[in-house]
């Protein structure tokens, strides 16, 4: 295993997250975030001032401290608008590294907007986008379809800089968020190609301001997953937030749940930069992405293809990574989720679900062993637990949750209604019948590799009046993986209404 540490060096903060790569994947497992405010006050004359340079580099300083702690192999860091506009540039970098021993390279425009775009394409499930991501320096958009970029614009400004010059000390709070929807979308006009985007293209925030909003949007909702990647917030409610935030001073303004203190004085900017986008381009609602520059290199470091390429299965492979993490048995599980999808497509006269109830099976039954690594007993608890806050990539939060609550039925017939109604904001009644049934179609499936060697290579199941009756394809003797899934037919015949038979 390798131990990397990618640091982002923006206009606003320093980043810096330290990261595992093992066999084409990678796990994040400390992260360290300043804000250094680098791109302040840079407007004025194109320098970078000194007590930011100062601040940085102490910054950079205490990164490269905890980097040796860890005893990390490699050190990526990237410059993004501040430093790439700097006239005093070079002196700058020559600086960090004489004094910190840190290299950074500074991305181009196209290189940062190219990178943004790996680190949503290899973790979200939308086949056409239009993703905004608002730095401190930089804004960029970047139009994509059929997994292949369009069109993408890096704008000089960005949350730190129009906060700068629109300053709020010069008008009313209001005022201020007016001004920067104007002038947004007055650069927004200057872009022909808006115009020529898909509608039904879907927008996509990336960055520190998305996330803060998003957090504060499940303040307010009181949303059951503090999970950022992949939350929706439907552009009504972004314009409420927006419309309390905006006319508050910075003291109110750093008393709202969810709001970030290093942001509160920014973040008001971002948010009429993005209500100018969402109302010049129509949106009935945003996704934010969790997965931005940072995790664009380290897709390309883990995954070399994805500089060229972007993951086909975005889903599989975070299943994969999640499996390798938790050191599961890997061809158990696969033959596990090969079972599961047998028998999901042979009851289906039964189930009468649609295939897209095929991507919660898959991600139960690849991960159902997954809590064995907290505690074998009751790992079918912990196996929830895992699939609830692993981030998985690629699948929506109310998947998330069925997923969960399949892999927790899969032992046993456990399912906690208390507990359901945690969620009931994302998933329905409707949907609890349907995890009773996945849940026995997994149990039935893991008790089929009983001895984790694969014997039933394939099922055929006919129903007949009152019964199923289960015909094993084997290469061996089946008898232990019979009779361990001919315990589940009271739970069976309680979620199907019909006998179960194993020939």
């Amino acid at each position: 295993m390798e131990k990397i540490a990618i640091i982002d060096l923006g206009s606003n903060n320093a980043r810096m997250v330290l990261v595992n790569i093992f066999d084409g994947c990678f796990a994040v497992f400390d992260e360290l975030k300043e804000s250094v405010r680098l791109g302040q006050d840079m407007e004025r004359d194109g320098f970078l001032k000194p007590a930011r340079v100062v601040q940085t580099i102490k910054t950079l300083k205490m990164f490269k401290k905890l980097c040796d702690a860890y005893k990390v192999d490699r050190v990526i860091a990237v410059g993004t608008a501040a430093v790439r506009r700097a006239k005093n540039q070079k002196g700058f970098l020559e600086e960090v590294q004489s004094t910190c021993g840190i290299k950074i390279r500074v991305l181009s425009a196209e290189e940062e907007a190219r990178l943004v775009y790996q680190g949503v394409i290899n973790s979200m499930d939308i086949p056409k986008g239009l993703i905004l991501e608002i730095g401190g320096g930089s804004t960029k958009i970047i139009y994509y379809n059929r997994r292949n970029i369009l069109h993408y614009e890096s704008l000089p400004f960005g949350a730190v800089t129009l906060t700068d010059l629109f300053a709020p000390d010069r008008m009313k709070p209001e005022e201020q968020a007016k001004k920067i929807e104007e002038f947004f979308t007055e650069q927004l006009e200057t872009l022909p190609w808006l115009k020529e985007v898909d509608p039904d293209v879907q927008m996509i925030g990336v960055g520190g301001s998305f996330r803060n909003v998003g957090k504060i949007s499940r303040k307010v909702r009181k949303y059951p997953l503090e999970m950022a990647h992949n939350y929706v917030i439907p552009t009504r409610e972004f314009t409420g937030i927006y419309d309390m935030i905006k006319v508050l001073d910075l003291d109110k303004k750093m008393k709202i749940k969810g709001l970030s203190s290093g942001r509160a004085d920014t973040l008001p900017c971002a948010m009429a930069l993005i209500q100018s986008f969402v109302s010049y381009m129509n949106f009935s609602q945003m996704t934010i992405s969790g997965s931005g520059l940072r995790e664009g290199l380290m897709f390309n470091y883990a995954v070399p293809t994805t500089v060229e390429k972007p993951i086909s299965d975005v889903l599989g492979h975070s299943l994969n990574t999640m499996v390798k993490y938790f050191d599961a048995n890997i061809p158990h599980v696969e033959h596990v989720n090969n079972l599961s999808t047998q028998l999901f497509k042979q009851l289906r006269v039964l189930h009468k679900f649609p295939r897209q109830y095929l991507k919660i099976l898959r991600v139960a039954s690849m991960l159902h062993d997954s809590g064995m690594r907290i505690k074998y007993y009751n790992h079918h608890k912990h196996s929830a637990y895992i699939i609830l806050n692993a981030n998985l990539y690629g699948i929506s939060h109310r998947d998330i949750v069925l997923a969960a609550f399949v892999a927790a039925a899969h032992k046993r017939d456990d399912l906690n209604y208390n507990e359901w109604l945690k969620y009931r904001d994302l998933i329905s009644e409707d949907d609890f019948d349907a995890v009773r049934k996945l849940g026995v179609i997994l149990r039935i499936a893991e008790s089929l590799d009983r001895s984790m060697s694969s014997v039933i290579v394939g099922l055929n199941c006919d129903v007949l009046g009152d019964s199923v009756i289960m015909k094993t394809e084997v290469e061996g003797d089946a008898s232990l993986e019979i009779k361990d899934a001919l315990a589940a037919s009271g739970e069976f015949r309680k979620a199907f209404g019909k006998n179960l038979e194993i020939l």
